[in-house]
């Protein structure tokens, strides 16, 4: 290298020697180094692609329900005709993975399965339709047909059973049964169907939340214990992101909003003898086994918009946020549906604004009646709230 460089003389690029520069590059040290370095970036792309997917499909969907077409639980699938076909979940998703069957035949166990949400509820509403050839629920334990779902609404993902306890020191204890199992992911162990027992096993130290009013059940049937027939269990749950055994005066709720991706999966344990050992399969939508106690194991789901039928061609709607109280500063946001060209806000205090997100103060008290005015190609709307925004 020029010895240049190394002098007060700022322009490097000029005073580089090209052509030592271009017999370092050629090197074996440097190649090497190159080489070495292109491998563990390739490395570590791949560990993080293995980290963060359980399994390489697409994402699966979540019906949104019009807020004047939410489900009715009375295992009736009438509430649920119009949804499309993309959106049910059947034996084609499915694997055995205690490897006891390759494939699951429709003669033995057909599961159709549908997942709903609406918008500014924190609620996920299921449709699960099955025909199995023989019902096993006679008794009162695990041993059981049942329908196991895990949910971790905010993605937080890592093991959420005492057993698979980060601190190998806690695993199967009771403090961790206590303060970690089922607290930032919920598993559901449903009978299918449940007589003369719950409808599920919360599994975890907070069994209320199987309880009204953050889940409900409803089952139609036809069958006896040993029957072959068809179980149409309908219900909702409550996912959270934190649900403690001190019961719901901590808990928080996952907050589902459109657009969303959640954690979700489940699994179909089946039994064909009342007098086995075992069950006849574990039927999963994921490909790891270990996903019932194991968030990060989950498949992801999203939280889709209405369907273009059920959305208006233009709304207003609008939420707001009190900035400052004393000084009486308040942002406005627009969250209007369709093809919008102009806002106008009318404040209530004789002022009014065409911007689409607009800062406001007041300068007096007073209960105010705030109105949002929207124009676009498919027409006009209007959205007024009468003394929602207060101010002292």
């Amino acid at each position: 290298m020029n010895r240049a460089c190394f002098s007060g003389n700022t322009n490097l690029h000029e005073n580089v020697d090209m052509r030592a520069l271009s017999d370092l590059f050629k090197s074996n040290y440097l190649r090497m180094k190159i080489i070495r370095y292109i491998f563990i970036t390739l490395f570590l792309i791949l560990c993080s692609a293995v980290v963060s997917f359980s399994q390489a499909d697409s994402t699966l969907k979540i019906y949104q329900f019009p807020a004047d077409k939410i489900p009715r639980i009375d295992g009736n699938t009438d509430d649920w005709s119009f949804v499309p076909f993309d959106y049910v979940i059947g034996n084609d998703q499915l694997t055995d993975d205690e490897k006891k069957h390759a494939t699951l035949d429709p003669k033995n166990l057909d599961v159709k399965v549908r997942v709903g949400w609406v918008k500014g509820m924190n609620r996920l509403y299921f449709l699960y339709e099955a025909y199995d050839d023989y019902w096993d629920f006679s008794r009162t334990d695990l041993h059981h047909d049942i329908f196991e779902i895990v949910v971790d609404g905010d993605q937080s993902g890592g093991p959420l059973i005492e057993q698979f306890h980060p601190n190998p020191q806690l695993r199967n204890s009771w403090d961790a049964y206590f303060n970690y199992h089922g607290v930032h992911a919920q598993n559901y162990h449903i009978y299918t169907p449940a007589e003369g027992q719950d409808w599920c096993l919360a599994w975890g130290s907070q069994p209320w939340i199987k309880e009204m009013p953050y889940a409900n059940a409803a089952y139609s049937y036809n069958f006896k214990p040993g029957e072959s027939g068809k179980l149409i269990l309908e219900f909702w749950i409550t996912p959270f992101d934190y649900a403690g055994q001190e019961g719901p005066v901590r808990a928080v709720e996952s907050v589902l909003r459109e657009g969303k991706n959640i954690g979700l999966c489940w699994a179909i344990i089946d039994f064909d003898d009342v007098n086995a050992k075992s069950n006849n399969g574990f039927w999963n939508l994921s490909d790891k086994h270990t996903m019932y106690g194991n968030a990060s194991q989950l498949r992801t789901f999203k939280l889709m918009p209405l369907e273009p039928q059920f959305m208006k061609k233009i709304e207003a709607l609008w939420t707001f946020t009190i900035l400052d109280m004393e000084k009486r500063v308040v942002s406005f946001h627009d969250e209007s549906v369709g093809k919008i060209t102009s806002w106008k806000w009318d404040f209530g205090d004789g002022t009014n604004s065409s911007e689409q997100d607009p800062v406001h103060k007041y300068d007096k008290a007073g209960r105010y009646i705030v109105t949002l005015y929207i124009e676009g190609p498919d027409g006009k709307s209007r959205r007024a709230k009468v003394w929602d925004v207060a101010l002292k």
